[in-house]
C-alpha cells in the first residue's frame, strides 16, 4: 500500500433531535472525514470522531484537523507499507492523538478491502454477519420524555436501552425507567461523572438489575474503578479508561470492570481495536461497539468491527435515521424489526458516498499530497 493523497473535509450535520451527556448538550456535528487515495486512484474513507470541544477526551476536530494537516498525513504519504495494519506504525511518533490516527487507518483499511474486493468486516476477520443492535438516549428535560424515547425505541426492535445519568439526574430517574420497563435490558453511562465518594449512591443502583454502569469514575482511571467493583454488584464498563489493548490488559487484572466498550477512534483504528477485543476475549470479558454520533461514515466501519468474535452484547450501532435526516451513504443503515443490522456484502464498508451531499456540507477542505 502506497497512499498519494489525503484528503480532508469538514462536514456539518444536524442531528435530529439533541443529544444531552454530563458533557453538554449537542445539537450540530462538526465531523471531519477523511478520504484517501492510492497511485492507481482507489480511495478509502475514514471518520474522525472527535467531538465539537476537548471533553470526552483533550481531542476535538480543530485539534485533530491540525495534528493530521500537519503532521499525521506527512507522516504517511507516499510510504511503502505491507497494508492497512501497518498504517498505525507510520504514525506512532505523535503521542495520543488517537482519534485523528483513526481516521486516516480505517480510511486504509477501506481502501485496501475495496482492492480486495470484499467487505472490510470480513476482510477484519469479522465472523458475525449480524450484530446485535442498542441504543444510546441522551438526558431528556423530563423524565416523561426519556420514557416516551425509550418506548418507541422498543418498538423500533432496539435489543438494549442505555440511558446516560449524571449527579442529579440518576437514580430517581432509573428507578422510573425499570418501572415502567422491568424486563428490559438496561444499562446507564455516567461518563465519568462521579467520584468513589458517591459509591453508596451508585450502590444503590444494584437493586434495578442494570447490564452495566458504564464509566462511572474519572476518564483516566482504572484503580479506583477496582475499588468500586469491589462495593457494586453492577458490572463497571470501561470505556474512557481503555485507549489500548495494554490498558485492557491491566483494568482487567486489577479488577476495574467486567465489561469493556470498543470505540475505534478512542483505541486508535481498527487494528489496535482488533487487539482489544482479542486481549478481553482470552480474559472472558464481554465488549460492545460504542457511539460517537458518527455519521454513515463513522457508523460503516463500526458495523464491520462489531463483527469480530468478541463483540457479544449489543453496541450503539443504531439507524442513520436516529441522527440524521439525510445520511452521507447510500443506503442508510437501518435496523431489522428484530433489532440488528446486517453486515453488508460490497467491498470496503459496503456503502457508496453520496458526494454531492458532501460536497454541500463541506465547510473547509484541504487536499495533501505525495509529489
Amino acid at each position: 500500500m502506497n497512499i498519494r493523497t489525503v484528503e480532508l473535509r469538514e462536514i456539518r450535520l444536524r442531528l435530529v433531535h439533541f443529544f444531552e451527556t454530563s458533557f453538554g448538550r449537542t445539537v450540530e456535528r462538526r465531523i471531519m472525514l477523511v478520504r484517501v487515495l492510492d497511485a492507481d486512484g482507489a480511495e478509502g474513507w475514514g471518520e474522525c470522531t472527535a467531538g465539537e470541544g476537548p471533553f470526552y477526551c483533550e481531542e476535538w476536530i480543530d485539534s485533530a484537523w491540525e495534528v493530521t494537516r500537519l503532521f499525521l498525513a506527512k507522516m504517511v504519504l507516499g510510504q511503502e507499507v505491507e497494508g492497512a495494519a501497518g498504517v498505525g506504525a507510520l504514525m506512532r511518533r505523535p503521542r495520543g492523538n488517537r482519534m485523528a490516527k483513526a481516521s486516516i487507518e480505517t480510511a486504509c483499511w477501506d481502501l485496501e478491502a475495496k482492492r480486495l474486493g470484499v467487505p472490510l468486516w470480513r476482510h477484519l476477520g469479522g465472523v458475525r454477519p449480524e450484530i446485535p443492535c442498542g441504543v444510546s438516549i441522551g438526558i431528556q428535560d423530563t423524565p416523561e420524555q426519556l420514557l416516551e424515547k425509550i418506548e418507541k425505541e422498543l418498538a423500533a426492535g432496539y435489543q438494549r436501552i442505555k440511558i446516560k445519568i449524571k449527579p442529579g439526574w440518576d437514580r430517581e430517574v432509573v428507578e422510573k425507567v425499570r418501572a415502567r420497563f422491568p424486563d428490559i435490558q438496561l444499562m446507564v453511562d455516567a461518563n465519568s461523572a462521579y467520584t468513589l465518594a458517591d459509591a453508596p449512591l451508585l450502590r444503590a443502583l444494584d437493586e434495578f438489575d442494570l447490564m452495566m454502569i458504564e464509566q462511572p469514575l474519572a476518564y483516566d482511571d482504572r484503580e479506583d474503578h477496582a475499588k468500586l467493583q469491589r462495593q457494586i454488584k453492577t458490572s463497571v464498563c470501561l470505556d474512557e479508561s481503555v485507549r489500548s489493548a495494554e490498558d485492557a490488559r491491566k483494568a482487567i487484572e486489577l479488577g476495574a470492570c467486567r465489561i469493556v466498550n470498543v470505540k475505534l477512534g478512542r483505541v486508535g483504528g481498527h487494528a489496535e481495536a482488533a487487539r482489544v477485543e482479542a486481549v478481553c476475549r482470552g480474559a472472558n470479558v464481554p465488549v460492545w461497539c460504542g457511539g460517537m454520533l458518527e455519521s454513515g461514515v463513522g457508523r460503516a466501519h463500526n458495523i464491520a468491527m462489531a463483527t469480530l468474535r468478541g463483540f457479544t452484547l449489543p453496541g450503539d450501532v443504531s439507524a442513520s435515521s436516529r441522527y440524521w435526516a439525510e445520511d452521507i451513504i447510500d443506503p442508510p443503515v437501518t435496523v431489522t424489526p428484530r433489532g440488528t443490522i446486517v453486515a453488508p456484502e460490497r467491498p470496503g464498508i459496503g456503502f457508496e458516498i453520496k458526494r454531492d451531499l458532501i460536497d454541500r456540507l463541506t465547510v473547509r477542505t484541504e487536499t495533501l499530497s505525495a509529489d
